[in-house]
């Protein structure tokens, strides 16, 4: 008897952390955003950033990727982080041509660590946009995750190479 009440402590606390922490993350909303100015069309900055295919020519942090912009479907990304790289299968949320492109990585469960993906193209007329590429972060396990989370420098090389590749397009 004495044992059944001890598991049952431990997946108590167990459970409290794992709730404690997910409503932390709920809370504080962590998130990376980044922003970059591009000197073309909202639509010539959608065409390249929809490519997957091509991500592996130009792209330094999203090595490779494949899949459809369509909402629903599902990509299988790999991601050079440092020396370390990842493969996940994020779902599309939205794909509005020419303005948004979001997904939804979880990674093992949902609920652990959830991560919702969004590049916004904001026109700023006279042939220029306002490239955006962020994501918020929530999970049990977020608090916990340190240096895995930190991609912002990833998002900034992809942001400069995704410039450089349209702005060279539209010459």
């Amino acid at each position: 008897m004495r044992i059944i009440k001890v598991i049952i402590g431990v997946v108590g606390v167990v459970v409290l952390i794992a709730v404690g922490s997910y409503a932390w993350t709920a809370i504080t909303k962590p998130q990376i955003e980044t922003s970059i100015v591009i000197d073309a069309d909202a639509g010539a900055v959608w065409d390249v950033l929809t490519d997957f295919d091509r991500y592996s020519e130009w792209n330094p942090f999203i090595i490779e990727s494949r899949g459809t912009a369509a909402v629903g479907t599902q990509l299988t990304n790999t991601l050079l982080n440092g020396t370390s790289e990842m493969t996940f299968t994020p779902t599309i949320t939205v794909a509005d041509a020419g303005r948004e492109l979001r997904w939804l990585g979880q990674f093992p469960v949902p609920g652990i660590i959830d991560g919702e993906h969004y590049f916004l193209i904001e026109s700023l007329g006279s042939g220029q946009v306002r490239f955006v590429h962020g994501e918020h972060f929530r999970g049990a396990l977020v608090p916990f995750a340190g240096g895995a989370l930190d991609v912002e420098d990833g998002f900034a090389a992809m942001n400069e190479a995704l410039k450089q590749r349209v702005e060279a397009r539209a010459q």
